[in-house]
């Protein structure tokens, strides 16, 4: 995994962000840690992340990281 960084960006306007942004940026933390053994996490892996309302609110990547 040398050479790689894994990006993660939630947008924090989303309702269940403004109402309790600890709590729900936990819960997506959680989810999408537990998630990642399905994925190889090579560059180009990716994915949406959605709130606990199955809304879009960012996604996370694996990019090559520059030299």
């Amino acid at each position: 995994m040398e050479g790689m960084k894994f990006l993660l960006e939630v947008t924090m306007d989303d309702a269940a962000l403004t109402k309790d942004p600890a709590g729900e940026l936990g819960r997506i933390l959680r989810y999408w840690g537990g998630n990642l053994r399905h994925y190889a996490l090579e560059p180009g892996d990716g994915s949406v992340v959605y709130d606990s309302e199955y809304r879009e609110v960012g996604r996370w990547r694996v990019e090559a990281q520059a030299e």
